[in-house]
C-alpha cells in the first residue's frame, strides 16, 4: 500500500538544488543556527519552513503563558463562518480543535495529527484511520461517526475549500467507527492537504447541535477559556489531550494593530510570537536572526477582472490591455514600497511550481492599440475599479487609473469603507471590472486554491471565469503529487490563463510568525498556520 505520509516523498537537499540559493537553504532547510551576518535577498527569505531554527532548544519545560499578537481576529471560532487560515484564525482554531493531518514544509509531505494514518493505492480512494481513545473534551468520542459529520456540515456551509472538497467527493463512508473511506471522481494526489486545514479541523457534534448557539467542542491540545472581541482570546490546556497535556498552561491570542506595533511589542518582550505579514519587517526579522515560521504564497496582491457577460471587461481585449497598461513594479513602490516582490507570473519566482512561460510585460503601445479595437466595436473606454478608501488603498487605486487612463482607458474609482463591501460588490453582485485582491497560492497545494479561483463551477471564483479547457486542466492538476508529475500541467494552466487574462497577478509574498529565543516546539502547518501542541517556553 502506498504511503505518503509518515515517509518523505522528497528529499529537502533535493528540493535546495532544485529551487532554493545555497543561503536560502542554510536558512530555512538545513537547522538554520542563527546568523546575523547573513544578508538575503527578499526573493530567498520567501521560501516555506521554519527560519532561524535553534539546533538544540533542550529538554521542554512545563508551565507558563504563550502571548501571541495574531494577524486579525477569529470572531467566531466555528470554520464554516471564519476563514481557517493563518491569518484569519487558523492558529487558535487548530489549538482548540487539532487538525486531522499536519503539512510538513521540510518534505512537502503530510503527517498524522489527530488521525493515526491516511492511505492509498490509486489517490482515488483514501483510507482515514483514527486513533484509539481519542475524546472531544465534552467526553464523547472522536470515532469515524463525528468526523462523517463535521466534514459534511464543513462542506455545506461553505467552508474554505469546501466547495472542492465536494465538487470532487465521491463517497465519504465511516466503514468502521475508526476508518473513514474517501473515494473521489478522479485521483487526487493532494487529497491530505484538505485535512490539515479547515475541513480537517474536527467539531464534536454537540459544538453545533443547536445552529443558533454554536459552542467551540474539540479535542485539540486547549480548550476555549475567555473570549473578548477585538482584546484577547485565551486558552487553557487541555489536560485530557491525546498527546499528553501539553507544555504549555496557556496561550493569550491578542490583537496589536499594525505589523509595525507587533515587532515593537516582540522586541520588547511584551509578546512572544506575533504574525506580520510586512515585507520589510520580515526582511529586517529574518536576516537579525529572530526565528519563525514563513509561508510563501504566489499571487499575494493580485487584481480580479470581470468575465460576467455585460461587463467591459466581458471583452477579452479590454482584459488584455488591462494586463499589458499594468505595471506592477509601479504600483508596489507606491503602494507598500516593496516593488522586490513584483511577479506577473502565475506562480512566482521562488516557487517549486514556477514554469518557463514568460511573463506578461508592460507595454502601454500594445495595450492602447487593444482598446482602440474594443472602442471601434462599441466600447465606450469606461471601467470601474472596486478597491479600498484607506490612505495606501487609494494610491493604489489612483496609480492603476494613471496607468490605465493613459491607454485609453476612463477609469471609475469606486472606494469602500470595508472589505465586507468588497465582497459584497465582487462576489455577490458582480459589480466590477477591476478589483484589489489576494489569491495566496501555496506551494503545498496550488491545486485547490486555483481550482477555487478559476473554475467554472466554483461559487468562490470572483470573475466568473468559465472555460472547459481550464477545467479539464485543473481536473489534470488535481492528480499531481508535485512539480515532477504536474509541470506540464500547470505550464499549459499559466498558458491558458494569461491567453484569457483571468486576472492579474500582481507579485508573491507571505507571512511570517515570528518568536523570541526562549519560545520552542511550534510546529509549521498548511495555510499559513502554526500549531502549538509541543510549544514551550523555557523562561
Amino acid at each position: 500500500m502506498k504511503t505518503r505520509l509518515s515517509v518523505s516523498t522528497r528529499l529537502a537537499a533535493a528540493l535546495c538544488a532544485t529551487a532554493l540559493a545555497a543561503t536560502a537553504c542554510a536558512a530555512s532547510d538545513e537547522g538554520g543556527e542563527k546568523d546575523t551576518k547573513r544578508k538575503l535577498a527578499v526573493q530567498d527569505i520567501y521560501r516555506d519552513g521554519l527560519i532561524n531554527k535553534e539546533k538544540d532548544p533542550g529538554e521542554p519545560v512545563d508551565g507558563g503563558t504563550l502571548r501571541v499578537a495574531e494577524y486579525s481576529e477569529a470572531v467566531v471560532l466555528d470554520p464554516t463562518k471564519t476563514y481557517p487560515t493563518g491569518s484569519t484564525g487558523l492558529n487558535v482554531m487548530a489549538s482548540i480543535y487539532d487538525t486531522l493531518m499536519r503539512y510538513d514544509p521540510d518534505t512537502r509531505g503530510y503527517e498524522p495529527q489527530l488521525a493515526e494514518s491516511l492511505e492509498t493505492d490509486d489517490d482515488t480512494t483514501w483510507t482515514l484511520k483514527l486513533r484509539d481513545g481519542v475524546t472531544f473534551t465534552d467526553g464523547t468520542p472522536l470515532d469515524a461517526d463525528a468526523v462523517v459529520a463535521s466534514i459534511n456540515r464543513f462542506i455545506t456551509n461553505r467552508g474554505l475549500h469546501g466547495q472542492v472538497l465536494g465538487g470532487n467527493l465521491k463517497s465519504m463512508v465511516a466503514t468502521d467507527p475508526s476508518t473513514v473511506t474517501f473515494t473521489f471522481t478522479a485521483p487526487w494526489a493532494r487529497f491530505p492537504s484538505l485535512l490539515a486545514a479547515g475541513p480537517g479541523l474536527i467539531l464534536a457534534p454537540a459544538a453545533y447541535a443547536d445552529p443558533a448557539a454554536f459552542k467551540p467542542i474539540g479535542a485539540g491540545p486547549f480548550v476555549l477559556e475567555t473570549q473578548a472581541p477585538g482584546e484577547k482570546t485565551v486558552v487553557k490546556a487541555n489536560d485530557d489531550y491525546f498527546d499528553g497535556r501539553p507544555h504549555l498552561d496557556r496561550i493569550e491570542f491578542v490583537l496589536l494593530g499594525a505589523d509595525d506595533a507587533k515587532v515593537e511589542s516582540l522586541e520588547a518582550d511584551e509578546v512572544d510570537v506575533i504574525y506580520i505579514g510586512q515585507d520589510k519587517l520580515i526582511n529586517k526579522l529574518v536576516n537579525d536572526g529572530v526565528a519563525g515560521n514563513m509561508s510563501a504564497v504566489s499571487g499575494a496582491p493580485t487584481l480580479n477582472l470581470n468575465h460576467r457577460e455585460g461587463t467591459a471587461t466581458a471583452d477579452a481585449r479590454v482584459r488584455q490591455a488591462i494586463q499589458l497598461a499594468f505595471d506592477a513594479t509601479t504600483f508596489l513602490k507606491r503602494t507598500t514600497g516593496a516593488d522586490d516582490l513584483a511577479d506577473r507570473g502565475l506562480m512566482s519566482q521562488t516557487s517549486i511550481w514556477k514554469t518557463d512561460v514568460e511573463p506578461v510585460r508592460t507595454d502601454p503601445a500594445a495595450a492602447k492599440k487593444l482598446v482602440e479595437e474594443a472602442k471601434a466595436d462599441g466600447f465606450d473606454g469606461k471601467v470601474t475599479y472596486v478597491g479600498l478608501g484607506d490612505a495606501v488603498s487609494k494610491a493604489g487605486a489612483v496609480a492603476i487609473k494613471a496607468m490605465l487612463d493613459a491607454v485609453g482607458f476612463d477609469v471609475q474609482l469606486d472606494l469602500v469603507t470595508s472589505v465586507a463591501d468588497v465582497v459584497k460588490k465582487v462576489y455577490v453582485d458582480g459589480t466590477f471590472d477591476i478589483a484589489r485582491a489576494s489569491n495566496s497560492i501555496p506551494d503545498s497545494d496550488p491545486y485547490a486554491a486555483l481550482d477555487t479561483a478559476m473554475n467554472s463551477k466554483s461559487g468562490a471564483n470572483p470573475g466568473r471565469y468559465a472555460s472547459p479547457e481550464m477545467d479539464d486542466l485543473l481536473a489534470e492538476l488535481r492528480a499531481a503529487d508535485g512539480p515532477e508529475d504536474g509541470m506540464e500541467t500547470m505550464t499549459a494552466i499559466e498558458e491558458l490563463w494569461q491567453k484569457d487574462a483571468v486576472y492579474v497577478n500582481v507579485g508573491f509574498g507571505g507571512f511570517m510568525e515570528a518568536w523570541n529565543d526562549d519560545v520552542h516546539g511550534i510546529l509549521p502547518t498548511t495555510q499559513t498556520a502554526v500549531l502549538f501542541d509541543d510549544a514551550w517556553l523555557s523562561k
